[in-house]
Order: structure tokens, then C-alpha cells, then sequence
């Protein structure tokens, strides 16, 4: 069917309307945007709003300071001896791994400037079709190929170890983070796994084509197992703050003396009496993606004590979990996702997974290791090496070992188990929509902070 496309650019949104060959509408969309009024009888709107997006279709990320390149053209805009170096030929801009896989590989004596497709992925500048740097993105940053690092698959040989009891010992496998505990948590197409640590990151497998996001997430590389392997693309969600907000309890406001102690606390009430707690400390990541968010604490009372606080917090990454979940469904047109494999050192708070499994309404499952990050690295680095094969590796027929007695950061162990919702789901609802207009009120705030 043949279609006529009609923008509608008003003050307060821009409407789209699709119309059939005989006028009829087809469909329609509207997007609300800001509006900014600093002085009486002044109207403004954000040109950033309409730009936000403009790199989505290559690099499959928002225009955002999270991303690499935006804080590499800050260092050679702002630190002379970055500059000098760029005027130079001396500089190389990388992420971590890069800088790894140099130093082990000799540094200045012959080492090698590697990265793989999932680091390379979230700098801004890699085009996630091609899997190699996107030309005319790094002529918009004012950046060249020259200075970045070789982009690999995310197991394979790039490199040996140069000196010391490992040297020759090859550099089989390279992972971000996430990516890594998605393969560690042996995450397949339409599977999804969160990571509870100083923040939230939730991952879906969405295939071997990435899927564009709609509503605020992140479209990534998962993997890709081999040179000549298929890349695996996934979408996230990133979470600011998680964990971090149990430390800030503690350390900032002293409500309580240890993060197991979060649990207990929050365990001896029934609810938050109505508390809800958005810890927007640095504005919200996904799926808002808004700057001028800030912390917020809402339906404080009388009768409100430590506990109920406390709990908020914890709820808030359960709340935070709930939204990209929503985000993700929608943007793969799935009805359902059935369980989320939980990790990270907060997934070791039986309560926070159990409130988790109810805000859902989904399964939670918790691993005995939850070193899913180090054993997704194992598993890359051991398909590359030949050892395994990404089939051995996704098989849940081979068990998991439980987490070693010196791996573990403090003394609260992790065990493996599974939390089923146990909430009523209508009540549930409804207090999701109360989370929703607390994080509503939490938005443009940041005009509030002193100078």
C-alpha cells in the first residue's frame, strides 16, 4: 500500500500521520517535547532534542557524554599534551582493553592496539553493521581511523603476552563487561540478564541483527566468537544507580553500617509505606536519558523511618529493572519474557531478588558464581584459543560451579535459587504508576543545585 507521510510541527510536540491513497489515515505517532521558559513571556525549546538521535542508525547510541568519544574530543579540546600529541601523530585514544592488551603486549616495545567489536561498540564511532570504525562519525568528531586501535572479534588470537612468567602466552578473548556476563550467563536470542553492582546493566539478546531501540535503550554488539563468526547484537539498559545507592545509605546519610545490614532493615518493614526513592543523583540513564534529573524522595511522613527509606531504595532498582524490561518487550514486540538471570554483588540480597521477581512478575534466577563477568572473559578467551565451542559453551547441561570461598568480597555468599513473583500483580501495578509520577517529579531539577 502506497502512503503519503504529514509532519505536523506544533509548538508542544511534532505529530507524523500516514494517509492512504485515498486520504484515509493509516496511522499516526506524536512526540511531546520540552518546553523552556527561563523568563516571563519567553519560549525556548531544546535544538539538542532534535539531534539526539542522529547517530542512532550507525552507532546504535544516543548523542551522550557515557560514550567514549565524546570524552576523548574533551581531552583534546581541553589538556595540551593530548592536543600536541593528536598535531603530533603520537596519540592513541582507546577504552581499557586497549590499553590491557598494549601493556601486555609490550607497550612501547612492539605492543598492540586491539580492542573488540563489543568495546569498540560503545564509543560512539563503530558502525554496528560493518563492525568497523564509521568514517564520516569520525570526521564529525574531528578524530581518524590512525588514532584508534584495530577492531577484533571477540575471540580470537590478537596478541602474546611479551614478558614476565606468562610471557608467549597468547590473548585469545576480549569482552566488555556486560557483554561478557550475557556470554557468562549463557544468554541466548530473547534472554535477559541483569547485573546488580554500583549500577544496573540489563541486557537482551536480540540476534544476529540489531534491532534499533524506540525507547531509550542502547543497540549493542553482544559478541562475536570468531573472525569469521556472525556478530550477536543485544539491547541494554543502563542503570546509574544501583548499588551505589545502598553505599550513599551507609556512607553519606548513615542509616545503616553495612550492605547486608540494607536487607535486614528493609526485611523488618512490610512496604515503604508509600515511600519512593529515585536516586537520579547524576540525572537518569535509561530508558529517560534525561540530564537534569536529580535525586528524589517522595511521600514522606510522620510515620516514616529509616526502614521504610532504606526499602525504597531498594525498590527503586527493582522499579528502575521493571521500566527497561518494559522498554525492551516493547521494542522487540515480545509479550513476555519469562525469567531474568540476576548477578553482581547485590544480586546476593535475597530480599532486593524477591522484590525484584514481584515488580516483574517474572522469575528471578540467581547463579552460585556470580563471577558471570570473569567466566564470560574464560569463555571467549577459551573459543578462541580452540578449547571450547560457543555450542559447549551456551549448553546448560554442564554445571556451574559455586562461588569460591576467597572470591567473594565480604562475607554475605551467594547461593543459587530462584524467586517466583509473589506479589499480587494488581497491586503491583498500581504502585508502579505511583513510581512513575515520582519519577516525573524528579525531572528538570537541575536548576535547584547551588553554584
Amino acid at each position: 500500500m502506497e502512503c503519503i507521510g504529514a509532519v505536523d510541527q506544533g509548538t508542544q510536540s511534532t505529530r507524523f500521520i500516514l494517509y492512504d491513497n485515498k486520504a484515509r489515515v493509516v496511522s499516526s505517532h506524536a512526540e511531546e517535547f520540552k518546553q523552556i521558559s527561563q523568563h516571563p513571556g519567553w519560549l525556548e525549546h531544546d535544538p539538542y532534542l532534535g539531534g539526539q538521535d542522529h547517530l542512532r542508525g550507525t552507532t546504535g547510541l544516543p548523542i551522550s557524554t557515557y560514550f567514549s568519544a565524546y570524552k576523548w574530543v574533551w581531552l583534546v579540546e581541553h589538556v595540551p599534551a593530548v592536543a600536541d600529541a593528536v598535531r603530533e601523530g603520537r596519540c592513541v585514544l582507546g577504552t581499557i582493553d586497549t590499553w590491557l592488551i598494549w601493556n601486555l603486549t609490550g607497550g612501547p616495545q612492539g605492543g598492540k592496539l586491539a580492542t573488540d567489536v563489543t568495546n569498540a561498540s560503545r564509543t560512539s564511532l563503530m558502525d554496528l553493521q560493518t563492525l568497523q570504525w564509521h568514517t564520516p562519525t569520525l570526521k564529525l568528531f574531528g578524530l581518524s581511523e590512525g588514532m584508534l586501535a584495530r577492531i577484533h572479534s571477540s575471540a580470537e588470537e590478537v596478541g602474546r603476552v611479551r614478558a614476565g612468567h606468562l610471557a608467549g602466552v597468547p590473548i585469545t578473548g576480549c569482552l566488555g563487561d556486560q557483554s561478557a556476563a550475557l556470554l557468562g550467563q549463557r544468554c541466548r536470542q530473547h534472554e535477559v540478564k541483569n547485573t546488580y553492582g554500583t549500577g544496573c546493566f540489563c541486557l537482551l539478546h536480540t540476534g544476529r541483527t540489531p534491532t534499533p531501540s524506540r525507547h531509550g535503550l542502547l543497540t549493542t554488539v553482544a559478541r562475536q566468537l570468531g573472525p569469521k563468526a556472525q556478530a550477536e547484537y543485544a539491547l541494554e539498559g543502563s542503570i546509574g544507580v544501583a548499588g551505589m545507592g545502598i553505599t550513599w545509605l551507609r556512607d553519606s546519610l548513615g542509616l545503616i553500617t553495612s550492605a547486608q545490614e540494607s536487607e535486614d532493615l528493609a526485611a523488618s518493614v512490610p512496604s515503604t509505606q508509600g515511600v519512593y526513592f529515585v536516586p537520579a543523583f547524576s540525572g537518569l540513564l535509561a530508558p529517560h536519558w534525561r540530564d537534569d534529573a536529580r535525586g528524589t524522595i517522595v511521600g514522606i511522613s510522620g510515620s516514616t523511618r529509616r526502614a521504610h527509606i532504606v526499602r525504597a531504595m531498594l525498590e527503586a532498582m527493582c522499579w528502575q529493572t521493571r521500566e527497561v524490561i518494559d522498554a525492551m518487550k516493547d521494542d522487540v514486540s515480545l509479550e513476555e519474557l519469562k525469567l531474568l538471570r540476576a548477578d553482581g554483588g547485590a544480586s546476593r540480597n535475597n530480599l532486593l531478588m524477591q522484590l525484584q521477581a514481584d515488580t516483574l512478575q517474572m522469575e528471578v534466577e540467581r547463579p552460585g558464581n556470580l563471577e558471570t563477568t570473569s567466566l564470560g572473559a574464560a569463555f571467549a578467551a577459551g573459543i578462541g584459543a580452540g578449547v571450547w565451542t560457543e555450542e559447549w559453551v551456551l549448553s546448560q547441561h554442564h554445571a556451574q560451579p559455586a562461588e569460591d570461598e576467597n572470591m567473594r568480597s565480604d562475607k554475605h555468599p551467594a547461593t543459587a535459587a530462584s524467586f517466583q513473583p509473589a506479589a499480587v500483580s494488581a497491586e503491583v501495578e498500581r504502585r508502579y504508576t505511583r513510581w512513575r509520577k515520582a519519577v516525573a517529579k524528579s525531572l528538570d531539577q537541575d536548576d535547584l543545585a547551588d553554584e
